[in-house]
């Protein structure tokens, strides 16, 4: 309506059709046209006022309406089909491969490209609504890339990231260079930042980390038993971010290209001690004490006058840095975590338990029971085992060791601690089995029972574990045992197991 506009008061002050199509206003065929319609209305007359923009659309809109269409496009039969492949994604130049390979479609991919683009022009534009928050209301937190640096122990480079939370409302932010995501160093850096800013906001606004979040969903997500706990300790809400959604966090997103842009570049660390303090210094200069482009407020002025008053004040006793797993207790009795094995009650076995770990030790419970407690371990491989949560064989195969088995056998008697000594002096066999078995036998006969038998086999020479037993069975312990000559006992004594004399070996 504008160039219109200028046309018609040209025509008024008497320029000819050729020099306005000169200027490039309109050509002089349309120029002929408006010029008959503008004098059959009237708006060549000087003395009259021009029309409004209204009245002009009015007029020339339907003058558009009652001019029939010059020609039909050739993707007449294909529009439906077509705006179907535009919601889906496809864009205009495999819409035309597909019409040609499919349809045998004669057009020209200019015809297509103008299909698509008056389909994708018909759509409403996505609208967004700027979030706005109160001092102390909120902060945002995200991850970054950061730089290359020494690891403390190998003194390789190591790829690093850095932690960003910034305060909604003044902008100022808390950085931190750190080795890894986890959850450890996730709750650490919450409660750096905290002590950074000397308080708490009410509303932490994350997005789907699993650090934080162990279910992604928009309605019901699954919050980090760890991180939840830390959120109940300090006091404020956790409000993860729809998936797939990260504007509704753009402040910290634009804190982390911040960094990345202004920051990291041009820049030497000599380790992560040096980048960190290289960091802070930045915060609190360069990136504190701008003018921020979205506020147009210095981020760390508005902290210090404003927000830092309203923010919730640091617990007493702040929660302590914890770590929640779910593992399955397995056919050992033992529940693995960072590699290390801990003992639980072997009624558990094949059971999915919790399991709480700090920085000195492990908890583990069933649902809401303590079943056990150890000291952290950190060795990979390592074993904490409590011999109380073995079954009854294990722990006896724990506990009744060789010492514990001679003085077991002392206490029945000088037999019995012979067959033991016998048994354990084998050259070839342990025997630490074997000879458990054997002292359980007098729980189910009796200690001077097995004495007697144990005294027959060695006046046989065959002391071993089943000779013991079918002596027991077959109750000729209580058999006074055969008379030997003072000789015969004597050389017994003196030879091996299989030494008779003439007369023994005879009879």
């Amino acid at each position: 309506m504008f160039t219109i506009r200028q046309i018609l008061v040209r025509m008024r002050q008497g320029d000819t059709d050729r020099s306005i199509a000169r200027a490039g206003l309109m050509g002089r065929k349309k120029l002929g046209v408006l010029r008959r319609q503008a004098t059959r209305l009237g708006w060549l007359d000087s003395h009259t006022p021009l029309p409004e923009d209204g009245e002009l659309a009015t007029v020339f809109q339907r003058r558009s309406e009652s001019q029939p269409a010059q020609c039909q496009s050739s993707l007449r039969d294909h529009e439906q089909r077509i705006a179907e492949w535009v919601a889906q994604g496809i864009q205009a130049t495999t819409i035309h491969a597909a019409l040609v390979r499919q349809y045998g479609f004669p057009g020209s991919y200019s015809a297509v490209k103008r299909l698509v683009r008056r389909i994708r022009q018909a759509v409403p534009p996505k609208v967004t609504s700027r979030l706005v928050f109160a001092p102390g209301e909120a902060a945002q937190v995200d991850f970054g890339a950061g730089p290359l640096l020494a690891d403390p122990r190998t003194g390789e480079l190591r790829k690093t990231w850095f932690f960003v939370m910034t305060l909604c409302w003044s902008r100022h932010q808390y950085a931190e260079f750190v080795w890894d995501q986890s959850v450890t160093t996730w709750l650490a850096c919450h409660r750096h930042a905290f002590s950074w800013f000397g308080g708490v906001p009410t509303r932490i606004i994350i997005d789907n980390a699993k650090c934080a979040i162990t279910k992604a969903c928009i309605n019901d997500p699954a919050v980090q038993r760890a991180y939840g706990e830390y959120a109940e300790g300090y006091g404020f809400r956790i409000d993860p971010c729809p998936p797939r959604d990260p504007q509704k966090k753009g402040i910290v997103e634009a804190g982390v290209k911040y960094i990345k842009r202004s920051f990291l570049p041009l820049r030497e660390f000599r380790d992560r001690d040096d980048a960190q303090q290289q960091l802070r210094e930045w915060v609190l200069g360069e990136a504190g004490n701008r003018v921020h482009g979205t506020t147009r407020q210095v981020p760390l002025t508005q902290f210090a006058q404003v927000e830092r008053a309203l923010l919730q004040p640091l617990p007493t006793n702040p929660p302590e840095i914890c770590t929640w797993a779910r593992p399955k207790v397995g056919q050992d009795g033992h529940v693995q975590f960072a590699r290390c094995h801990y003992s639980v009650p072997f009624r558990f076995v094949g059971q999915s338990l919790w399991l709480r770990a700090t920085d000195t030790t492990v908890r583990i419970y069933a649902e809401h029971e303590l079943v056990a407690t150890h000291p952290r371990l950190f060795q990979a491989g390592s074993f904490a085992t409590v011999l109380d949560h073995l079954p009854p064989e294990a722990e006896a195969w724990q506990r009744q060791d060789l010492q514990w088995c001679l003085e077991m056998a002392r206490g029945i008697g000088p037999h019995c601690h012979g067959v033991v000594h016998q048994l354990f002096a084998d050259r070839q066999l342990a025997n630490l089995r074997p000879v458990q078995n054997l002292l359980r036998l007098r729980l189910k006969y009796s200690p001077e029972r097995l004495e007697a038998a144990c005294a027959r086999a060695l006046h046989f020479g065959n002391a071993r574990y089943q000779s013991v037993a079918s002596i027991l069975k077959h109750g000729t312990d209580q058999e006074p045992l055969p008379q030997q000559d003072l000789a015969s006992d004597s050389t017994y004594t003196r030879g091996g197991r299989f030494l008779r004399d003439s007369k023994t070996l005879f009879h």
